[in-house]
């Protein structure tokens, strides 16, 4: 097994382009403990065997449950790893998620986060936006929340999500900002300007729904197939393969709660596609 050579900056440190991402972990609707507590250890032991050194994961998973897991499989951690999270909303009895975002209430979220991870600082902490959220007022104030957490040096890097190019710009002119999550997939290219200036400015470009939804519209698509015909692989790792072969900045973090899925996800980094495959699956999805 092998995840790709190369590495992008995130924060303080290089890391691995195909990370892992821990949400699926936690029990149905991301609520509560997992279907298969060894299963779930195992497969974070896995992922660092493998040469994973990104998790990305978040308190308001289970609440709790998923950095308890982390915590449990990997403590002490790596020198090397990369434990990022993201803050902005909490879960309640019933599971549904709810706005956590006031700047007292982030500040809250990220000291949560390192004490369930057992840490005292994070590679990078993700604000998650609402969707339709303002650019200007509130944004800001919740950027300046990061701010202080980074300069209490409980954060490395500051990094926002679910973010329009206005939203992206409008950080810049607050902070530095070292990674940006959005939903992106072949068959979702909303965010593409938000893609493009990250890689111009060398910021990570985070990816999820990396297999668009329905998944079944990217999996079952005569092009998609096809490729992975012609080279052995899943469907899936198509889609992964064609993200990280389209810019440099993009860091994968597929979340699986089987090693053998979680194997599957790594393989796409070593995936090889040519120029040709690139633009035929580019251009076979009727996207935004």
């Amino acid at each position: 097994m092998s995840i790709p050579s190369d590495r992008h900056r995130l924060a303080d440190r290089m890391v691995w382009r195909v990370g892992y991402g821990a949400m699926q972990l936690a029990g149905p609707g991301v609520s509560g403990p997992p279907r298969d507590h060894d299963e779930a250890i195992a497969v974070l032991r896995a992922a660092i065997d493998a040469g994973v050194d990104h998790i990305d994961t978040a308190h308001y998973y289970g609440p709790a449950v998923v950095n308890e897991l982390i915590r449990e499989a990997l403590f002490p951690y790596p020198d090397d790893l990369a434990l990022v999270s993201k803050v902005g909303g909490r879960r309640d009895e019933r599971g549904a998620f709810l706005p956590y975002n006031d700047p007292d209430q982030l500040r809250m979220g990220i000291e949560d986060n390192l004490v369930t991870l057992g840490v005292e600082a994070l590679t990078a902490v993700n604000l998650r936006l609402l969707d339709d959220a303002p650019v200007d007022g509130r944004f800001v104030d919740q950027l300046g929340a990061l701010v202080t957490a980074r300069d209490d040096g409980l954060i490395a890097g500051i990094g926002i999500s679910n973010v329009t190019h206005r939203h992206l710009l409008r950080a810049l002119e607050v902070t530095d900002i070292v990674c940006v999550q959005n939903a992106y997939s072949l068959a979702d290219r909303s965010s593409q300007p938000v893609l493009d200036e990250c890689r111009a400015r060398g910021i990570a470009f985070v990816p999820f729904g990396p297999l668009g939804w329905p998944k079944d519209a990217i999996r079952t698509h005569p092009v998609v197939t096809h490729v992975a015909t012609s080279h052995g692989a899943t469907p899936a790792q198509v889609a992964l393969a064609w993200l990280l072969a389209i810019a440099d900045n993009v860091l994968l973090i597929p979340g699986t709660s089987s090693r053998g899925h979680l194997a599957d996800n790594l393989a796409a980094g070593s995936l090889s596609l040519e120029p040709d495959e690139i633009t035929h699956l580019t251009d076979a999805f009727d996207t935004p």
